[in-house]
Order: C-alpha cells, then sequence, then structure tokens
C-alpha cells in the first residue's frame, strides 16, 4: 500500500508580526511567505529571533500583533495541536524527539491524531524515506547519532503528512557530511516533492544552496530578503554572513 509522506503543500505566511514573551517583543514587523515546492530559509546571526519566529508560527510563542496563516486560514495563536491538524509540523532544535523511547514508539507518539489502524502504514511509508531507521526501531532514541536522531525528529513529523514542514536548525551539532546529505538529499527533496518548507539555518552558505528564496533576520527584524543568488553578490550580505566569501558558482 503506497501511502504518501505529505500532502500538497499550502501557502504559510505572516502579516507585520511581533510574537515574544510576557508581553516583551523579540521579533517585530515580519512580513515572510514560504510556497509550495520552495525552501524558504532564515539565516541570521544568534540572538535575532529565528527560532522565536519559528515559535510563534506554530502556536509555542505567542504572537503579540500580526497575523500567521496557513492555505488562506488565519491560525495566529491557536494551539500547537490546532496548527498540527491544519498542516504544519514543526521540528525543534532541542528536545526533538524521546530519548528513552525506542524509535518505533516516538513514532508512534508522532502519529497521535492518527486512527490506531494507520499508524503502520504511516510508519512504513517513514522508513522507507528514512531507511536506516528500518534497522533500529527497537533502539532507544537516546542511543542514535546526531544524524539518525533527526531523521527520527522529521520522521516523527511526517506521521502526519505535513503540507508545511518547519524545521529549526535540523544540522545543529552535525558532522559537516552528515549536514549536508539533511540538507541536499531530505530538506531539499521534501520541497522537490511538494510540501512547503520553512528552515533556520545557522549555516548560511548550505542553507542558500537549497533555499529558493532567503530571509536575513537581525535585531528581530528582516533586513535582507531575496534570492540566493542575489545575496550572495550583496557585499554587506556576504561579509557579515558568508565571513566575506561569495558561494562558489
Amino acid at each position: 500500500m503506497s501511502v504518501e509522506l505529505s500532502q500538497p503543500g499550502l501557502v504559510l505566511s505572516t502579516t507585520a508580526l511581533s510574537a515574544g514573551y510576557d508581553g516583551r517583543a523579540i521579533v517585530s514587523d515580519i512580513s515572510i511567505e514560504a510556497s509550495p515546492g520552495k525552501v524558504i530559509s532564515i539565516v541570521g546571526p544568534n540572538g535575532s529571533g529565528k527560532s522565536t519566529l519559528l515559535k510563534a508560527l506554530v502556536g509555542v510563542v505567542r504572537v503579540l500583533d500580526g497575523t500567521v496563516s496557513v492555505g488562506g486560514n488565519d491560525i495566529t495563536n491557536l494551539p500547537s495541536e490546532e496548527v498540527a491538524k491544519l498542516g504544519v509540523g514543526y521540528v525543534p532544535q532541542i528536545d526533538d524527539v524521546f530519548p528513552p523511547l525506542t524509535v518505533k514508539e516516538n513514532l508512534e507518539i508522532g502519529g497521535y491524531l492518527l486512527r490506531r489502524s494507520e499508524i503502520p502504514d504511516r510508519i512504513a511509508a517513514v522508513v522507507d524515506r528514512f531507511p536506516r531507521l528500518k534497522e533500529m526501531m527497537s533502539r532507544k532514541a537516546g542511543k542514535l547519532s546526531g544524524g539518525e536522531r533527526k531523521m527520527l525528529a522529521m520522521g516523527r513529523v511526517l506521521m502526519l503528512s505535513p503540507s508545511v514542514l518547519v524545521l529549526d536548525e535540523p544540522t545543529a551539532n552535525l558532522a559537516p557530511m552528515v549536514a549536508t546529505q539533511l540538507l541536499e538529499e531530505y530538506v531539499r527533496g521534501f520541497a522537490d516533492q511538494g510540501s512547503t518548507v520553512l528552515l533556520v539555518e545557522q549555516r548560511a552558505k548550505s542553507a542558500l544552496r537549497i533555499s529558493d528564496w532567503t530571509y536575513v533576520l537581525g535585531g528581530g527584524r528582516v533586513v535582507l530578503d531575496g534570492a540566493p543568488k542575489d545575496l550572495q553578490e550583496n557585499p554587506l550580505f556576504v561579509e557579515s554572513f558568508l565571513g566575506g566569501s561569495s558561494i562558489p558558482k
């Protein structure tokens, strides 16, 4: 039985969004758009508000002003579970799996909105996408390598066949070769299959290689945005985010 890993992508957008903690804005006046079949990346220095922005999109952090929409539906400040029901999958940078549980148990939890009878087919589809997990179904998630753990984290999200994938620093703490594979094979692959992908990534050069459009955050605001080929010709961007050297063409 063929089971799709994701549904046709939906547009995810924000309009003049401000969000933060205890009534204090960390990000302000953010307007972005991610569309089906595209990887939209968000880069910027540590502390610029990248993770806060993603958490606001998926209902983890309070939106103080502005709106978030997916597929034309206003999802501003909806609970995370309701956001997931509308087809938005979120993979956080940390706490992305349950270490004491097995790979299989983590995937089963990822399918918490499914009927029990649907779960085996969904797991089969996920391990078909991430074959390395198939031989590790009884292994504790806490015993996986960094790359395997991130595959499991994405697999958990894919259990619900999301239309939109929101990924926060998926290559954090991974070896360069593993990080490159994850971005180029899996993240880019999701978009090529029609999903909408919004990616926060600290490895700016790697992010630009797989992106269709990039937003640059600084001080909690969008300071630049554009196609990667244009950004890498912008002296300010190259000096600030690419270490003074553009991406080889």
